[in-house]
């Protein structure tokens, strides 16, 4: 209880201090464009059901949320970061050295990401981790040696994708996205075709192997998109032959315009991330600063209402918007409602 009142003493401390802050009466939320949508929807939800005002939700990435997170404590600075990846040792460091010192980690569900094209455009149906690396990788496999990547269609290497030129639009390096598209189809599909136990036979180390894997082409064939969703869908929309990276949850509210292909074999649903069957998914997070709750109006309740059993469970209405419900929601309720930071254990 005393370390509590020691943070809101130095939350006050940094508010009073501050000469730009201002008194507020809302939560300040900001980060992951994935986790953006069903922010939005608890935000309305929230006001329209509890005597607070409406959260201000906004995006950036989650790199840039938790970037923001991690500024100081008061109320000038953010109460809670969105972020479609955990956050990262060297985050939570930047935060202490700031004063960030007890956060709470909320995990709300799950999310895939698809691969989805132009819904008339070219037949993208059916990927491989090795397809993406084979397209977007600076080096590549052929006929056993590493080269320089010649590719320029995505027939060029499987002929059963489309002979149409390579146009890939990923998530820019702030997004946690990114990050997960990294780790599951570049780093899988590298070492699927070979590539990285040819990098480590050819001298390098294990990590720089590893790091290798990661690199995309930057000869305009791949493009990052540092904006959200939407903007990745304009460039499809633009682009006849485009193949976009995105979250299910988006995709599923844009089944009007876009066609998603399957990975390994396996389509993206619900039921398939749920099972853990489609291989390309994560966990999705909202970060909390403890010190905050208690002096911002309805921070806490706004943190419990989001994973409510009305809200983020199988019938609640993010799933509709394609949040996985997390089967260990219930533990998830019970931390919240314990203020338990990272850390502690209940």
């Amino acid at each position: 209880m005393q370390s509590v009142k020691l943070a809101v003493s130095a939350l006050a401390l940094a508010a009073a201090s501050a000469t730009a802050a201002a008194a507020r009466d809302n939560v300040q939320v900001a980060g992951s464009s994935t986790v953006l949508p069903y922010a939005s929807i608890v935000a309305e939800a929230f006001g329209e059901n509890f005597d607070f005002p409406t959260p201000v939700i906004e995006s950036g990435g989650s790199s840039s949320g938790l970037k923001r997170f991690c500024e100081g404590v008061g109320e000038n600075t953010i109460d809670i970061a969105n972020a479609s990846r955990a956050i990262r040792d060297t985050e939570v460091e930047a935060c202490a050295a700031n004063g960030v010192t007890d956060i709470m980690e909320v995990r709300i569900g799950y999310d895939g990401i698809v691969f989805a094209s132009q819904k008339t455009g070219p037949d993208f149906t059916a990927f491989e981790p090795a397809d993406w690396f084979n397209a977007l990788a600076p080096k590549v496999m052929v006929d056993g040696e590493l080269v320089d990547n010649p590719h320029t269609m995505w027939s060029d290497f499987n002929a059963d994708l489309p002979e149409v030129e390579i146009a890939a639009f990923i998530p820019g390096t702030k997004h946690g996205t990114r990050e997960v598209f990294e780790e599951k189809v570049l780093a899988a599909g590298c070492e699927e075709t070979g590539a990285m136990e040819a990098m480590i036979a050819g001298g390098m180390s294990e990590d720089d192997a590893e790091g290798a894997c990661l690199q995309v082409r930057t000869d305009g064939r791949s493009v990052d998109i540092d904006g959200d969703y939407t903007e990745t869908l304009a460039r499809i929309d633009s682009n006849t032959n485009g193949v976009g990276v995105f979250g299910l949850a988006f995709y599923e509210n844009n089944t009007d315009k876009l066609k998603v292909a399957t990975m390994s074999g396996v389509a993206p649903s619900t039921d398939t991330i749920s099972t853990g069957e489609y291989p390309v998914s994560r966990p999705l997070f909202f970060y909390v600063k403890k010190a905050h709750i208690g002096v911002i109006p309805g921070l806490k309740e706004y943190a419990e209402f989001f994973v409510s059993d009305e809200i983020a469970g199988p019938s609640g209405p993010l799933s509709n918007y394609g949040l996985v419900a997390d089967p260990e929601l219930g533990d998830t309720q019970q931390k919240v409602a314990d203020e338990v930071t990272m850390g502690e254990s209940m």
